[in-house]
């Protein structure tokens, strides 16, 4: 069967098309009785809005998209949850699409869904993206755009992130707390914003303890499997090697974590071991992980609610802001003391 349309409706209220759709908007023009009845009849019949004519006439497609590294990571599809819920709850539809830590892929799909009249663009940087002249380019032009997780400094636009700083600082307090002195942090590309907040976090604490830092235990990866067993030789090569680990990601604590068992290296025994992860399995391991958990599921609820705000212009001069949530250290079996 057809929808019912408008028209429809206005045929069997004898009413005029204008006043039907005003009606179905809440138009404080329409009085409340005129209203009850058009709502009333719109539900008996079924009516659902035609999303292209809507678009038509307010140069609206309702949908947002959203790029993010990658979507089997655990984190992120927290995150895409989030901001579906959020979206859903205010009539729109989410496009999602992922960049595979490449810049390359990042601007395609950033293009892509431009072409596409997205009303708002939700973004979390590639691992390799440095540049961001295609993300300049399109807020220039007047296209929304919020950022969350990984983010960029140079463009004035609403941005949600984790504390990240705060959770490395913890998690490395606790660790040295547990006499670990050797921690080896395993963390991102450096040019990211997560990199350079966790780094600060751990270097904090160093700080603070009275440990020195070294160099040599801090190891910058791109999330490719064969680094993890370079990287895990060159460290306990080291004349002092690691008596712990900080990852500073999903997919870094897991290789890492697996990569250490392969090594026969005993934890906690021989190296306590914490990761910054939304892992569900990371309780399930042998032994459970360690891990700083990070309000994914919220962070997207937030930075949707933030770009759609955007997108209908409430408040039509918006103040933009960085919203940081916080982090929480569950430390389970695999970083107990010595």
């Amino acid at each position: 069967m057809d929808n019912i349309t408008i028209k429809d409706i206005a045929r069997a209220l004898n009413l005029s098309t204008s006043t039907v759709s005003r009606a179905l908007r809440d138009s404080y023009e329409i009085n409340p009785e005129t209203k009850r009845l058009v709502m009333e009849y719109a539900e008996e019949k079924h009516y659902r809005p035609n999303p292209i004519a809507l678009s038509l006439k307010e140069n609206r497609s309702l949908s947002i998209g959203v790029i993010v590294p990658e979507i089997a990571n655990n984190y992120f599809s927290q995150t895409i949850n989030g901001i579906e819920a959020a979206a859903y709850e205010r009539g729109y539809h989410v496009v999602i699409c992922q960049s595979q830590e490449s810049y390359e892929r990042e601007v395609d799909k950033v293009e892509h869904l431009a072409a596409r009249r997205v009303d708002g663009l939700l973004l979390s940087l590639s691992s390799n993206t440095v540049d961001i002249e295609h993300l300049k380019s399109l807020h220039e032009r007047g296209l929304p755009l919020v950022f969350f997780d990984r983010i960029p400094a140079e463009i004035d636009t609403h941005k949600v992130v984790a504390d990240n700083h705060s959770g490395a600082f913890q998690a490395t307090a606790h660790l040295l707390e547990s006499g670990r002195r050797r921690i080896a942090h395993i963390t991102s590309q450096p040019g990211l914003s997560i990199t350079k907040e966790r780094l600060s976090g751990y270097l904090a604490a160093l700080e603070e303890y009275g440990v020195p830092f070294d160099e040599n235990l801090v190891k910058y990866c791109s999330y490719t499997f064969d680094q993890v067993e370079d990287n895990l030789n060159a460290l306990f090569a080291l004349a002092d090697p690691p008596d712990a680990f900080l990852t500073a990601a999903d997919r870094l604590a897991l290789r890492y974590y697996a990569g250490l068992q392969k090594r026969n290296t005993r934890i906690p025994e021989d190296v306590a071991f914490v990761g910054f992860s939304n892992l569900n399995v990371a309780e399930l391991l042998n032994p459970p992980m360690s891990t700083i958990l990070q309000p994914a599921f919220q962070m997207g609820q937030i930075a949707a609610g933030l770009l759609l705000d955007l997108i209908e212009k409430k408040p039509k001069s918006p103040v933009f802001q960085t919203v940081q949530l916080s982090t929480e250290l569950h430390v389970r079996a695999s970083s107990l003391p010595k």
